[in-house]
């Protein structure tokens, strides 16, 4: 398989100001804060200056809303279109449709994404400036009181408390720790919660794909935790193109749940964190199956079909799939030699 084929695709849906858009579709040409930070993970030791370039784009976004982080460093919102929005156009700016805003979890990815570029070398901050809005962005969480905020979570849908939102924030925290002041016990409530909530996602749901998040990229999980939310994924969720996001979703759903394609690579991403190679070989099968020659990775499938909806590609599903499958090829590689 040429993953070559995956950049060629990803391009297509960078901007001129290096984000990328979440899709080609008319519903999905918008930038994701998350979309982003997951669409570049395979670039984090790549040469080219997709990251920084990426980051930079971000920057520029909370820039240009720096007095809306200043107001809600002292002020919690109350209203959804007060949060950090989570959409914006290609021009990255906010837009006026109402929209499912409170997702805490999309700024602890930004924080995470900074200090974990930054750890590789990347140039992510250009000037005191940038830094400075990272330390606004900490204080933001604070002010939220993240470890038991109920937010729109990681689908943008029911306000509640998230084990994957409040989970991307303590990964954030500790990422960006070393670069601004944050406090220990800013984290250590994080972590309270986390061991309360896991390893189910919230008190509605006992299980959801966003939790996959904890294990990878964050690796804010201990090895039991991590087996358990695998267990509860791969037995509850999973399906032939994908995985659910969680039982009884409604969205794309004709009569089953939509299939996510991220989900497989997804999994065989954490299956190698654990470092278990026959899970590993196992997704790596799984997730070439869902791979098109073309490379358009959908979004997902109709339940129980073959259909994809019109969300085809979705950088989120080409990055995931191309950074599973070249970290396989690095490892078999080395196997061999």
């Amino acid at each position: 398989m040429n993953v070559n084929g995956a950049l060629e695709v990803l391009d297509r849906m960078r901007l001129p100001n290096g984000a990328y858009t979440a899709s080609v579709s008319d519903d999905y040409n918008y930038v994701w804060i998350r979309d982003v930070v997951y669409t570049v993970l395979p670039f984090i030791n790549d040469p080219s200056n997709r990251y920084e370039k990426a980051y930079h784009a971000l920057f520029d976004l909370f820039q240009s809303y720096e007095w809306k982080i200043d107001i809600h460093t002292e002020q919690k919102p109350q209203f959804l279109y007060e949060h950090i929005h989570a959409r914006y156009s290609t021009e990255l700016k906010e837009l006026p449709d109402e929209w499912g805003h409170a997702q805490n979890d999309a700024i602890g990815a930004f924080l995470w994404g900074v200090g974990e570029g930054y750890r590789h070398g990347k140039k992510v901050m250009r000037n005191q400036r940038d830094l400075q809005i990272v330390q606004k962005l900490v204080n933001y969480l604070e002010c939220l009181q993240y470890w038991q905020s109920e937010d729109n979570g990681m689908w943008e849908e029911n306000i509640e408390i998230h084990a994957s939102s409040i989970g991307a924030c303590v990964a954030g925290l500790n990422s960006v720790k070393m670069l601004v002041n944050v406090k220990e016990e800013l984290i250590k409530k994080g972590e309270e919660t986390l061991r309360f909530l896991l390893p189910r996602e919230s008190y509605s749901k006992e299980t959801d794909l966003a939790l996959l998040s904890l294990i990878y990229p964050y690796r804010l999980v201990d090895r039991e935790i991590a087996l358990k939310i695998l267990k509860n994924v791969t037995e509850r969720l999973e399906r032939t193109n994908g995985c659910i996001r969680y039982e009884k979703d409604l969205y794309y759903n004709d009569g089953q749940e939509a299939e996510w394609c991220f989900g497989l690579p997804w999994l065989g991403l954490c299956y190698l964190e654990l470092g278990m190679m026959n899970k590993v070989k196992e997704y790596m099968d799984k997730t070439k199956m869902i791979i098109p020659e073309s490379w358009e990775v959908p979004e997902l499938y109709i339940g129980g079909s073959n259909i994809p909806n019109k969300n085809t590609p979705l950088a989120w599903s080409v990055s995931l799939s191309y950074l599973f499958l070249t970290k396989t090829s690095v490892i078999r590689t080395e196997h061999i030699t």
